[in-house]
């Protein structure tokens, strides 16, 4: 006698056709849960809030509106080139100043409508995009996202951290992570210096006002010693904090460091 085998007629029919009939309800139960779930909650455009078929995306004006980085572009910065120069092309900004990342890439430029999800996310709260997030840092990532080793986001001070109760960085930096399935580290880089928030700063201030402000703890190196890191923000301004923050991984001793963002603004090429 073989224990644990069913004993009805031996060729588990009964066991499938009960495995199909409960799939089936299962199927139909969550049907009609989306149904009632559309009813109480109907699609909206994430930016202009207008109706929309389908949930977690932008109405056709509101994509059509978004300047979607694609090739040519600076392959060290990550901005869009005027014209193809070839493969590994990098633009004038990266030869004046090499960033300490060895490649930037972002989904798109930081113009009217990224720049409202994005400060709804950030500031209001809104992660209902965290989704639609996801797959365009997936697209926009592609290469990157299949040479790293570890998901690392930007972090925020502990001070600024309690009053905004999240960090937006971290959350983009999970959904990479899962849908590249990497490891996702949102502890192995802190911020160690408390710094003024840096909208209206100029490009100077912004490199000194986070200079020496991220460090990777102790405890942390191992996730970070010889690993290609992909390094999370939400819009790349000026690259100041992103250099600072690869600077901070590279010492703890990171192979390569690549940083993926939503938003890049494009002063210059």
């Amino acid at each position: 006698m073989v224990y644990g085998k069913a004993s009805s007629d031996g060729d588990g029919s009964a066991d499938e056709s009960g495995d199909a009939l409960g799939a089936g309800a299962r199927r139909t139960l969550g049907g009609i849960g989306r149904r009632l779930t559309d009813l109480m909650f109907p699609a909206v455009c994430l930016a202009c809030r207008g109706p929309l078929a389908d949930a977690d995306a932008l109405c056709c004006a509101c994509w059509s509106a978004v300047d979607f980085i694609t090739p040519p572009l600076c392959d060290r910065l990550g901005i869009p080139l005027p014209f193809d120069a070839g493969p590994g092309a990098i633009s004038g900004a990266a030869i004046a100043e090499p960033p300490n990342y060895d490649r930037a890439r972002a989904v798109a430029t930081y113009g009217p409508v990224v720049k409202q999800l994005v400060h709804a996310f950030k500031y209001h709260d809104r992660h209902d995009a965290r989704r639609m997030f996801g797959r365009w840092l997936t697209v926009a990532g592609a290469e990157l996202i299949r040479e790293a080793d570890v998901v690392v986001p930007v972090p925020l001070h502990r001070w600024r951290l309690l009053s905004r109760r999240f960090n937006q960085s971290a959350i983009l930096a999970k959904e990479v992570a899962r849908a590249g399935r990497i490891p996702f580290a949102p502890m192995a880089l802190v911020r160690t210096k408390h710094t003024p928030p840096q909208v209206d700063m100029p490009a100077e201030e912004r490199r000194s006002n986070v200079a020496g402000a991220f460090a990777v703890p102790a405890g942390a190196r191992r996730l970070i010693e010889g690993r290609r890191v992909l390094l999370i923000d939400d819009v790349i301004t000026t690259g100041a904090t992103c250099n600072a923050a690869a600077s901070a991984l590279l010492r703890a001793k990171a192979a390569r460091v690549d940083v993926l963002a939503l938003a890049i603004a494009t002063h210059t090429v």
